[in-house]
């Protein structure tokens, strides 16, 4: 079955290629938002464990998928070789810093005097959704420029690798879903309004992944820093956002063990595909 799906996005354009992958996450994103409706109150030991996951997801992915083939496909030696990787990875990093600051969110965990980016009257809820949004432009952008790497012909950029990636965001997404919806059903929010806001927490994901896909395919000296740029941002999302989410309560080891368990998941998936 996955041979399969490898073979089909391997034979059509980068962009529908990359969008059907985003979609895929997209959708797993909703069935995880989807679960308010079966489950009354989501412990917050689980919750603060799928968090961790996620984190751990996004750093191997960052690594493996991402900063691996930016060096390895980069020119030169020594410093040389390396500096697209280092470029790309600060300004990714940079992008989300100034995104953090200008828009208004709220962390999961946080309270409401703890909202950050410009004061806004907004509710607290479109906070909530805003800040997992923040999350996933940088996870789409990462599908995009993959998949216009894969179709460029670069050797380090690899179909397989391309669909682990995605695999691995959309298995992260599925916790991600819940942990938007859930919150905003304990305030008191209609299940049905609960999961739709859950589920487009991540439509911002294919959106990115085209705009990646289309920059890397017209752009082509571009590639090893827009995979790093990628890296740059799922990194910073991971430590200024992520891991303090789930450090504010009494689980702190079960988030840890969370974060090494999806950390190895999504080594092996790029390992094993790519």
């Amino acid at each position: 079955m996955l041979d399969l799906v490898i073979n089909y996005l391997q034979s059509i354009s980068p962009v529908l290629a990359a969008f059907y992958a985003s979609l895929f996450t997209w959708v797993l994103t909703a069935c995880g938002a989807s679960l308010v409706f079966l489950i009354r109150k989501m412990n917050r030991g689980l919750l603060d464990g799928m968090l961790g996951f996620t984190g751990g997801v996004m750093v191997a992915a960052s690594y493996w998928s991402l900063l691996a083939p930016s060096i390895e496909m980069s020119s030169g030696d020594g410093f040389l070789k390396v500096l697209p990787a280092a470029i790309g990875f600060g300004f990714g990093a940079l992008f989300l810093f100034m995104l953090d600051k200008i828009l208004p969110h709220l962390h999961i965990n946080f309270k409401e005097g703890e909202k950050e980016g410009v004061k806004s009257p907004w509710h607290r809820t479109t906070l909530l959704v805003l800040a997992i949004t923040m999350h996933n432009i940088p996870e789409g952008l990462a599908v995009g420029v993959l998949f216009g790497g894969v179709a460029l012909g670069i050797p380090e950029a690899t179909i397989g690798g391309a669909v682990a990636l995605a695999l691995g965001i959309g298995i992260q997404n599925f916790p991600e879903g819940i942990a938007v919806s859930m919150p905003l059903r304990r305030q008191g929010m209609s299940r049905f309004k609960s999961f739709w806001y859950g589920q487009l927490s991540a439509i911002v994901e294919p959106i990115a992944a085209v705009i990646g896909a289309l920059a890397v395919t017209f752009f082509t000296p571009i590639l090893p820093y827009a995979l790093a740029f990628a890296a740059g941002a799922m990194i910073f999302v991971v430590v200024e956002e992520v891991i303090p989410e789930t450090q504010r309560d009494k689980y702190t080891d079960v988030a840890t063990l969370g974060f090494i368990g999806g950390f190895i998941l999504m080594m092996i998936l790029d390992v094993a595909l790519g």
